[in-house]
């Protein structure tokens, strides 16, 4: 709001907004857009760029559709079909954005018991199992970060209980990596990748031991392991040794969730997957999140944060909403929508 305040104290007619709500909650989100309302009624000129269609289509009067530096489409925003959006920014028939596979619950790999941090989360109790995806909506302030930062050992737990698997109690990091949990940060830039590295180094540093013999010695055996993720992960990239820093958001993202991959971990922490990335991207990830829950010889599990009502909607199998640093009870999918979970995460449900 300050920003918008300086632009138009300035004297700007034209004002540019460029994912202005990535980081921003439901009612935060609401606001910006209420405002953008006021200054399109005051003869301001806007230009709205988004990775969120619905907003997109909300604000604007006209859209275009920009690929690979090129206008290719767009016209009435009224009239456009979100399906149709979508496949212009992608470039060809996306089909469904959410896949989803048959999944078969199994045994239980998660418990988390009365978990609670030196802030936040204050009480949080969940239970996730082989084959499904477990979401966790909420506020942004609300402790869904810290939740997984403490299941991983990354914040310090004060009190409850966390048992991966067979394994009890707090542990490291790289005691979780051990036990089979990995966890994706939602600061890929800061947490999530070493950006000075190149796509080989990100994509096996955390377990170069699953590559043959001799592995740190030959940096042409780390560079095929890393070409079969790079072909499953559709990265668009020059090979295996272009720099992480100079791939586009949506392609680091699936570098990080990569590393998981290749480290073979049965469950995965995923903080804010998709956000401030492409469409194009959102699909892809959707798809690997939805493969791992489904392969048929060792499926895995999913703990998913999202601010994205709909991306937990369409992917999850449960979800449970946290506010003011607890958690609630995790309920099916389908006893959910976009209006109930915001009662649940401001606190207002009956």
């Amino acid at each position: 709001m300050v920003e918008i305040a300086r632009a138009l104290a300035q004297g700007a007619r034209v004002v540019v907004f460029d994912e202005p709500t990535s980081s921003l909650g439901h009612a935060d989100a609401e606001r910006l857009l209420a405002r953008i309302g006021q200054l399109k009624r005051q003869r301001c000129a806007v230009i709205y760029i988004s990775h969120f269609i619905d907003e997109a289509r909300r604000v604007s009067d006209r859209f275009a559709v920009l690929r690979d530096g090129r206008t290719v489409g767009g016209g009435p925003s009224a009239t456009a079909a979100p399906a149709d959006i979508v496949d212009l920014m992608v470039g060809r028939r996306l089909g469904e954005l959410y896949p989803r596979r048959a999944r078969a619950r199994g045994e239980r790999l998660l418990h988390v018991d009365g978990l609670g941090g030196a802030g936040k989360p204050i009480a949080a109790s969940l239970d996730l199992h082989r084959g499904e995806v477990l979401g966790v909506a909420g506020l942004v302030g609300a402790g869904r970060t810290e939740l997984l930062r403490a299941i991983f050992g990354l914040d310090r737990v004060v009190r409850g209980d966390v048992r991966v698997g067979t394994h009890a109690g707090p542990a490291s990091p790289a005691r979780r990596w051990a036990q089979g949990l990995g966890m994706a940060s939602e600061d890929r830039k800061a947490e999530g990748l070493a950006l000075g590295l190149d796509i080989a180094d990100n994509l096996t540093m955390s377990r170069v031991a699953a590559m043959p013999a001799l592995a740190l010695l030959r940096p042409a055996r780390q560079a095929d392991a890393a070409r079969a993720f790079i072909e499953r992960l559709a990265l668009r990239c020059r090979g295996p040794r272009q720099r992480v820093s100079e791939l586009s958001g949506g392609n680091q993202q699936k570098v990080a969730i990569g590393r998981l991959l290749h480290h073979g971990v049965d469950v995965l922490l995923l903080d804010e997957p998709t956000r401030g990335i492409d469409v194009g991207s959102k699909a892809h990830i959707y798809r690997l999140i939805d493969e791992i829950v489904t392969r048929p010889e060792r499926p895995g599990a999913v703990l998913l944060v999202s601010s994205h009502m709909p991306e937990l909607l369409g992917v999850c199998d449960r979800i449970a909403v946290m506010c003011r640093g607890r958690l609630g009870r995790a309920r099916p999918a389908a006893e959910w929508d976009e209006h109930h979970l915001m009662l649940e995460a401001a606190g207002e449900a009956a």
